[in-house]
């Protein structure tokens, strides 16, 4: 009996045991939250459609078709005024050249005051006539013409005698005179007759500044009151045709390009064409500044010239050159000359670095007359060719 009420006790004791730790494991696992209450939605204010105001509509008086104001066309549609393109006005070209003798008279060192030194001296003998003719060749002046110089002023010298400054610069400017040349037409032909427009080819060697210097003949040729056309017919050259409308278009002049790299015979062909249906005065046609020795180039420069023609021909072809080259431009006018037939010469850089007496060489080397000066990088430093206003400057006052 006993044992049995022991058993009891301790079967007792164990599920006791037992019911505890079940409850505290229980106890000890958090409860899941409850789900969130289901929140209010608002619908948002319905959006107007077209048509529709905003904002409530309210009762208000209406007019129909009949009481409203419509405009009779009596009234000019409002435009809206663009800013005017600013055209600049370049500088009169008449006595350019003598404004610009300043910078002109820069390169005098090397030619009109070497050469009045040695002039002044009381005794000329040989070394003195030796250092005469090494300033003119050092100057470009030319094998040929620096010989003939220096006959025409021993001769006179001799005669004359005993020599003052002012005798001596007026001897020296007779001499120079007469190489460069005072009776030679100079004139840029850009009004052929009977016919409009006139047609200028600018021709030269990469880097002599032919595009700027076409530029520059555009406001030359408007400040004389012609109406121009610009054909950009560089097209291998990148920015080139570029540069040539932003000179067109500070004076008002319309340019004709064509696709880079594309045919510059076609460009040229196109802007004579323009050129007589907008009835301007000159077209101006800029190309490739190629290579003298290339001989393919030149062949294509050729072509240029011959398709221009089919319009009308050609009143000019400009060569321009860059005057610091010396001997060696007088080599590319040589090659130039061979394809088409130079009418006029254009020199530019003529300031402080170059030598004066290229303009005596290169018009003997060619037989055609310097037409144009560059004497600067800036837009009215282009200038007619003034012989005296030249030999002037360069012997000084």
């Amino acid at each position: 009996m006993e044992t049995v009420i022991l058993a009891v006790v301790i079967a007792v004791v164990v599920l006791g045991v037992l019911g505890g730790l079940v409850v505290g494991s229980r106890r000890k696992k958090s409860l899941p939250p409850p789900p969130p209450a289901a929140p209010d939605i608002t619908a948002p204010p319905a959006e107007p459609h077209v048509g529709d105001e905003a904002e409530t509509p309210r009762d208000e008086p209406r007019r129909t078709i009949e009481e409203v104001d419509l405009p009779d066309g009596s009234a000019p549609p409002a435009t809206v005024e663009l800013p005017p393109t600013e055209i600049e006005v370049p500088e009169p070209t008449a006595g350019r050249l003598v404004r610009l003798r300043t910078r002109l008279s820069r390169s005098q060192n090397a030619l009109g005051k070497g050469l009045l030194t040695l002039l002044s001296r009381e005794h000329l003998d040989d070394d003195t006539w030796e250092e005469i003719e090494d300033i003119l060749l050092t100057a470009d002046v030319g094998v040929a013409p620096t010989q003939e110089l220096v006959d025409g002023l021993r001769a006179r010298v001799k005669v004359l005698g005993t020599r003052t400054p002012d005798e001596l610069r007026a001897l020296l400017r007779e001499e120079l005179l007469k190489l460069v040349g005072t009776e030679v037409d100079r004139t840029v032909r850009t009004e052929p007759d009977e016919r409009k427009p006139g047609i200028v080819m600018v021709v030269g060697v990469n880097g002599t500044g032919k595009t700027t210097t076409t530029g520059k003949l555009a406001r030359v040729l408007v400040a004389d009151g012609r109406s121009v056309v610009l054909g950009a017919a560089d097209t291998f050259r990148a920015a080139a045709a570029d540069q040539l409308q932003t000179w067109g278009e500070r004076v008002g002049a319309h340019t004709v390009r064509g696709p880079e790299g594309g045919d510059p015979a076609s460009v040229a062909f196109d802007a004579v064409k323009e050129g007589k249906e907008m009835g301007v005065d000159v077209v101006l046609i800029d190309t490739a500044g190629r290579l003298h020795t290339k001989t393919g180039l030149m062949d294509e420069l050729g072509k240029v010239k011959r398709v221009v023609e089919k319009h009308a021909p050609l009143d000019e072809v400009l060569l321009v050159l860059d005057a610091t080259t010396g001997q060696n431009g007088l080599v590319q006018a040589r090659v130039f000359a061979e394809v088409v037939d130079i009418t006029g010469i254009v020199l530019t850089k003529l300031d402080g670095t170059a030598k004066g007496g290229i303009v005596i060489a290169v018009q003997r080397e060619l037989g055609v007359p310097v037409k144009l000066i560059g004497l600067g990088e800036g837009a009215d430093d282009l200038a007619p060719f003034e012989p005296e206003a030249f030999v002037d400057a360069l012997i000084g006052d």
